[in-house]
């Protein structure tokens, strides 16, 4: 890896140096491809036109687009000039918009033409440019002005973005990292997952979450990455095939998609071809067992397992496109461990990984070929971690966030005085320093007789055995047994409706007595699983899909319990009568 520069403006030039003729974004089918002197071209355009609309270092830049090459370009052009770019969720409502703008006071917002009526609609009287990113090439630049004088002077310390947390409790705060901060965790991810130039990545996660904006952007900028924008979440399946990506990031629910369709296409085959790829699998989870159990696997074992993988998983993995990856990262969310077991046993290296917005990007994760299915691994050079009395989770080292946004109080409250990060999350530690996130430290539930559990676990095991579901919350707080409340997963529900003569209504299906009969099925063998106490006695299919960024989920697919609770009030007590 080269010398560690100052920052990632320096990263940026180093890299488009050593690679002008290389493509560095590209979009499927290369609808839109850009080579490195052309990425660094339409930066200093940009930049130079931003100063004229007078964006000054330490000015915020607000965007709302989809992932595409213009986020990079306008992203990149703001920190050039020591500005702050940031982005916003493109599911966020007019209110959400507003608050955030608010807060953020951004001179500039560039944003796609299907977000600027919200954007108007929220408040945008107090941004001095709102400008359609479909006329950034119109843009008048100020010509006279010394570029490279301002990039290079451009310190470590400089905040490199905003990045405004889920908001599961409350407003979301802005989050502040650096430079430095970002730089540092780039540094710790290469010592254990390199990433090398020329590599094909994608970005098709939200630019306003740390995840992509690490994986796709950062990480880009300093190790030459090959990037494919896919605009739309939805199509990035069908993208891999095209992309081929040597290193890859998911979250959970892409992953279970992935294997759900796996699940779904060899129901559909016919019966020797059925009975061979579930034959490998049974071999390839046999292998997996014992490698977690920490025992040797035997040498039959291993030549079976050799000739499964060539004649079998070999080309599910090219079918899949992920035929040439070295390794994925999953995080974001707890992934169930059937899922992940799933993909190891077909010889993906998937590992899970731990962070928050708070610690740049992430901050513990297992190490390729030696990943403890359950956990979320030991911490990355540099990172140091411990429980606090209560069990909590507490990290400390140099890509801790710089705070949040004129809130030094949540700041403090948060970082204590000895710069340990107080996480939020009930973890434990084992002998080998491999952590194991328990639940949020708030949604730990306690039911009428007093024992503690966690309600993630149990989504997690429905999850793993229900592939008809999206959205799962169990509630049990101060109840005497747990009950659920489900949406149907839109994808699944097509194949549903399709399989029964059905309508592919939310409605519809939530009302048929052979869908309640199939999610009864997962239920069932989930509750296999659990303790009795953990169990879910009873639960309501909901007539409506819950969507990223809407009442029930943050647009990073977290579930915002109190909502949900308050929302759904009369169907849990309905469950309880």
């Amino acid at each position: 890896m080269s010398p560690t520069p100052r920052t990632l403006v320096e990263a940026f030039h180093l890299t488009a140096e050593a690679l002008p003729d290389a493509v560095a974004l590209r979009t499927p089918g290369d609808a839109a491809v850009h080579t490195w002197t052309q990425y660094a071209a339409e930066v200093e355009r940009i930049a130079r036109a931003l100063r004229r609309l007078g964006v000054r270092a330490g000015d915020r830049v607000a965007m709302m687009l989809t992932n595409r090459p213009e986020f990079h370009f306008v992203d990149s052009a703001a920190l050039h000039l020591g500005a702050i770019p940031f982005s916003i969720y493109n599911t966020s409502s007019p209110e959400q918009i507003a608050y955030i703008i608010g807060h953020a006071g951004p001179k500039v917002v560039v944003a796609e033409k299907q977000f600027i009526g919200r954007i108007t609609e929220g408040g945008a009287a107090s941004v001095d440019h709102l400008i359609d990113v479909a006329d950034l090439g119109a843009l008048e630049t100020d010509d006279a002005f010394d570029f490279e004088a301002a990039w290079r002077s451009v310190d470590p310390e400089n905040v490199v973005t905003l990045i405004y947390t889920s908001g599961t409790t409350g407003p979301p705060k802005g989050v502040e990292v650096t430079h430095r901060t970002v730089l540092a965790n780039i540094e710790a991810f290469q010592k254990g997952y390199p990433v090398r130039r020329g590599d094909n990545v994608t970005s098709y996660l939200p630019a306003a979450h740390a995840v992509d904006r690490m994986g796709s952007h950062w990480m880009h900028m300093w190790q030459g990455t090959v990037v494919t924008c896919v605009a739309d979440m939805t199509g990035i399946l069908g993208a891999l095939t095209e992309v081929h990506p040597d290193v890859w990031v998911a979250v959970p629910r892409v992953w279970e998609k992935m294997k759900n369709g796996i699940q779904a296409m060899l129901a559909g085959a016919d019966e020797d071809k059925r009975k061979a790829v579930e034959g490998a699998f049974e071999v390839g989870l046999r292998k997996v067992a014992l490698e977690q159990a920490g025992e040797e696997v035997p040498e039959q074992l291993l030549k079976e397992y050799e000739f499964v993988d060539e004649v079998v998983f070999a080309n599910i993995r090219a079918l899949l496109g992920l035929d040439r990856m070295r390794y994925a990262f999953s995080g974001a969310a707890a992934i169930p461990k059937e899922t992940l077991e799933f993909f190891l046993a077909m010889g993906l290296n998937i590992v899970e990984g731990w962070g928050m917005t708070e610690v740049t990007s992430v901050a513990t994760c297992n190490p390729v070929g030696r990943a403890k299915v359950g956990t979320v691994g030991p911490p990355l050079p540099g990172m140091e971690v411990r429980l606090g009395e209560d069990g909590e989770l507490l990290v400390r080292g140099p890509w801790v966030m710089k705070g949040y946004r004129n809130d030094p109080q949540k700041t403090a409250e948060t970082i204590d005085a000895d710069g340990w990060l107080h996480t939020g999350d009930i973890a434990t530690i084992d002998g080998d320093g491999y952590v194991t996130i328990v639940d949020r430290k708030k949604e730990i539930m306690i039911n009428a007789a007093g024992k503690n559990m966690s309600p993630s676990n149990i989504e997690n095991t429905v999850r793993a055995h229900s592939p008809l579901l999206g959205g799962i919350v169990v509630i049990g707080e101060a109840r005497p047994y747990n009950v659920a409340l489900f949406s149907l997963d839109p994808d699944a529900a097509a194949g549903l409706a399709l399989r029964h003569g059905l309508e592919a209504d939310p409605a519809v299906l939530a009302a048929d007595e052979r869908v309640a009969a199939e999610v009864q099925a997962g239920v069932d063998a989930a509750n296999a699983k659990l303790s009795r106490v953990e169990q879910i006695k009873k639960f309501a299919i909901l007539p409506s899909y819950w969507e990223p960024g809407g009442h029930e989920l943050t647009p990073t697919m977290k579930l915002r319990r109190r909502p949900i609770a308050e929302k759904y009030a009369a169907e849990i007590e309905a469950l309880y009568a």
